[in-house]
């Protein structure tokens, strides 16, 4: 799990400071605390059994601990851990604190990055969840060794998800979500462009090299004012997240992802469905996403 940075985004230093509040109103001796050291709610319903399945880890840990800062555009090194796009942000998914590092690396749980964090024993930044173990508690082992032996495992996704594909597995191939999107403005350099799809992609495919960022200036042509080269990723450890990582960080302002010229704007699945991708931009070029970059002083 990616550390927060030196300059943590004002959204994520107010939901820090909140977290903290709540932790330190329950904090001392254990009191009003469960057994993931997460704050009882007075009428919640409790969360389903810890297990060593995605679906209970997501309900017990990513959504109430982790998601306090890893959410929308300010998530921290872009890792948003909400259940809409946790999985296809850890599986596979290089760290970018240390990139030689999976967040989660499926059957290795030692070389997975997000172990490291939880445990304490990182090369780059600070043990997770931020404030551990000075403002709120760290994840007890007992809890951090369910996540262990999910990625033992493999790393699955849910059995809801696992079943919604096996349903839907003649379903056209689609796009369900990109991250980041023009929904909301990130605020800082996204590290990476994550387009997740609902089939496992054919990978032979896809040209490394057919993507470009482009950025656009308000009130000018809708010529690109500066063009970053990308490179395209998927992980065999997850063939439904396509990556496309920038030559360079993003300053602030607006962006779209585009297909380079003479590069085919179709997907294709491991089974054969297709998919054309994007909108024709001025020069005919597809437009995949548009999101904008604000990034903080």
């Amino acid at each position: 799990m990616d550390s927060v940075h030196s300059l943590v985004p004002l959204a994520s230093r107010v939901c820090v400071a909140f977290a903290s509040l709540l932790i330190a109103a329950c904090s001392g001796n254990g009191d009003g605390l469960d057994g993931n050291g997460r704050p009882l709610v007075p009428g919640g319903s409790p969360p389903p059994p810890l297990s060593a399945d995605f679906e209970s880890l997501q309900a017990n840990i990513f959504t109430p601990i982790c998601s306090v800062c890893h959410v929308g555009s300010s998530a921290p090194e872009g890792l948003r851990l909400d259940a809409a796009d946790s999985f296809n942000l850890l599986v596979g998914v290089p760290s970018t604190e240390v990139p030689s590092l999976m967040r989660v690396k499926p059957g290795d749980p030692d070389n997975s990055y997000i172990i490291q964090k939880l445990e304490g024993h990182q090369a780059v930044g600070r043990q997770m969840p931020f404030g551990c173990p000075t403002t709120q508690p760290c994840l007890p082992t007992t809890t951090i060794a369910f996540i262990r032996q999910w990625i033992t495992n493999g790393a699955p996704p849910s059995a809801t998800a696992a079943a919604a594909a096996t349903v839907h597995a003649a379903a056209p191939l689609a796009i369900t979500s990109i991250v980041p999107d023009d929904v909301e403005p990130v605020s800082v350099s996204p590290p990476q462009i994550v387009i997740a799809f609902n089939h496992d992609l054919d990978v032979t495919q896809i040209d490394s090299r057919s993507m470009h960022i482009e950025r656009q200036d308000p009130g000018a042509s809708p010529v690109a004012s500066e063009i970053v080269p990308a490179r395209v990723t998927v992980s065999s450890a997850n063939l439904r997240a396509l990556m496309v990582w920038p030559s360079r960080p993003l300053s602030a302002g607006h962006y779209r992802l585009v297909m380079n010229a003479g590069s085919p704007s179709q997907f294709s699945d491991i089974a054969g469905h297709s998919l054309s991708v994007g909108v024709p931009n001025e020069l005919g070029e597809s437009v995949i996403s548009t999101f904008d970059v604000e990034v903080l002083p």
